[in-house]
């Protein structure tokens, strides 16, 4: 039997986004520019169209100053997020 995982919250993800650049008060020219992301790119993400690559994110996550791992926490809203392990 395969287990699959839970599906990832996007719309969560993109919420964060839009609150992190806020409670910056960063428009969208603000966070492309200390981004080095297109604006389109930035309003494509936030409002749903796309999710973005893991190199898009990245970028953001060094722009906003927030730890990649904290910021993509949000995707497993509404389910139990991986136990850590010592591996």
């Amino acid at each position: 039997m395969t287990i699959f995982p839970p599906d990832p919250d996007f719309e969560a993800l993109r919420q964060e986004l839009a609150r992190l650049r806020a409670a910056k008060a960063w428009s969208y020219d603000e966070l492309a520019a200390r981004s080095g992301l297109a604006r389109r790119t930035l309003i494509e993400i936030e409002q749903g169209r796309t999710i973005g690559t893991l190199k898009t994110w990245h970028a953001l996550a060094h722009a906003l100053s927030t730890p990649l791992d904290e910021l993509f926490a949000t995707l497993c809203n509404g389910h139990e997020p991986p136990a850590k392990t010592d591996g």
